[in-house]
């Protein structure tokens, strides 16, 4: 299997292999905590929840930051690229923290992060471990860029450090979390309200998409060269 299919295929498996019954409760959980983190928007401290809550999605947090960040710039849209370098910025360091966890507490966290953290499996973590064999770069880009559950791979970067190295995970995740929150500035600043169905609706897709295409691109140079 390619490596953009491998990352479609774990973008379909986010709740892991839990029995069914679990599931209701589990999605009322996560439908509370994305309102709590929605709500920030309408307080004073909409910024720094914002930088936290970006921070703590890199590693284990369930709700991704661009929902805040799309909050806040659709109300206050002239700082729509400013809340972009924030998620940006805290999200890499969130990400050092998630490799830190994979590399040195593993052993200690992991049953917590495979019973109660969407995303973490050990067949996602079998999955990772490939794509860090293949291209561990492109891999960390397209995680950080697309809705791949992005605290996976920065976890299992730790996890798996003889394939990939700290420096290229920064690189990685600086290029693609720029490059998805910035994209998110962009299309609520230039296309105002209207834009909110586009990206509550279709973001998901979008990413995935521009992510294949982007790996079309790298693989038809490659072979004209």
């Amino acid at each position: 299997m390619s490596a953009p299919a491998e990352m479609e295929s774990l973008a379909r498996d986010t709740g892991g292999r839990r029995p069914s019954g679990d599931r209701p409760a589990r999605m009322g959980v996560l439908r509370r905590l994305y309102q709590w983190v929605i709500s920030w928007a309408e307080t004073p401290y909409g910024t720094p929840a914002l930088a936290v809550i970006s921070f703590a999605e890199s590693s284990f947090f369930p709700i991704p930051p661009d929902v805040l960040q799309i909050a806040l710039s659709f109300s206050k849209p002239r700082r729509s690229f400013y809340y972009a370098a924030v998620s940006a910025v805290a999200s890499v360091l969130g990400a050092i923290l998630g490799f830190y966890i994979g590399y040195a507490f593993w052993a200690m966290v992991e049953p917590y992060f495979l019973t109660y953290v969407p995303g973490f499996t050990r067949e996602n973590f079998h999955y990772v471990g490939r794509l860090y064999q293949q291209n561990a770069y492109l891999a960390i880009f397209g995680a950080a860029f697309t809705p791949i559950p992005f605290k996976v791979f920065t976890v299992s970067a730790g996890v798996f450090h003889e394939f990939i190295s700290l420096p290229v995970l920064i690189v990685g995740s600086a290029c693609g979390r720029s490059a998805r929150f910035f994209l998110v500035a962009a299309v609520t600043y230039w296309f105002g309200p209207q834009a909110r169905t586009l990206l509550e609706r279709h973001f998901e897709w979008a990413t995935i998409v521009l992510f294949a295409a982007l790996v079309f691109g790298f693989v038809a140079i490659k072979w004209l060269i």
